[in-house]
This record gives structure tokens, C-alpha cells and sequence, in this order.
């Protein structure tokens, strides 16, 4: 037998407590649901540009695209919102996946061309 106790435990009915599994959304800074969904977004399009550790099972390019357009348009219009300090790094993680992206493509797109280049600008290695 365990002395652990369920982070949940079911009321009457059955059903869990969810208000004691979960913060409520409103106690959570705005800066921190923009980096968490931003750290979403990288991971996702890494895992899709083949970064992953079973890289090639989960490479899929299109869908990395979209998922770095995404990330460029939240880092850009985030940035002022959620001061330098940490939109920096998330600058710095864009920019990789671009690159990497640019790497990982067959035909690269022309500067300006790549995914989320129209809100960052041209990416060069």
C-alpha cells in the first residue's frame, strides 16, 4: 500500500476534483501562457523538422511550416507585450528552426520566402 495521496480525489459523484488539479486560468500571467504555448509551438516543429530523437519517423515538413509561421507571428506580436527579456530567447529559438528548416528542405525557399520569414524578415546562416 502506498502512502501517496491522488492529486484528485473523486467527490460524491465520482468525478475528480478538477479544481484542485488545475490552476485557475486567471492566476496565470499572460507572459506565461505566451512562452508556454511558444515552447509548444518549437517543440512541435522540431519534432516535425526531424529533430526528434526517431527524426525521420516524424519528419514532415508541411506541418513544421506551419507551425514556424505560427511561432513567428506570436514572438512578433508578443515582443513588446512580454519585455526583451524573454522574448529573446524565443527569437533565438525561431531563428534555429528557420535555419534548420532551410536545412532540411530539398529546395530551400528564397530568402524572405521561408516559414514565418514574412513577420521576421529574410533568415541567413
Amino acid at each position: 500500500m502506498s502512502d501517496a495521496t491522488p492529486e484528485a480525489t473523486p467527490d460524491d459523484a465520482g468525478t475528480p476534483d478538477f479544481d484542485s488539479m488545475t490552476r485557475d486560468i486567471a492566476d496565470v500571467p499572460a507572459v506565461e501562457v505566451i512562452t508556454t504555448v511558444a515552447v509548444h509551438l518549437m517543440s512541435a516543429a522540431a519534432v516535425n523538422l526531424g529533430l526528434a530523437e526517431e527524426g525521420e519517423t516524424h519528419k514532415d515538413l508541411d506541418e513544421a511550416r506551419k507551425l514556424i509561421h505560427a511561432l513567428a507571428g506570436l514572438v512578433t506580436a508578443s515582443a513588446t507585450e512580454i519585455s526583451n527579456f524573454h522574448a529573446a530567447p524565443l527569437r533565438d529559438g525561431l531563428k534555429s528552426l528557420q535555419l534548420a528548416f532551410r536545412e532540411a528542405s530539398v529546395v530551400p525557399d528564397e530568402p524572405g520566402q521561408g516559414p514565418g520569414e514574412k513577420f521576421t524578415g529574410p533568415v541567413y546562416s
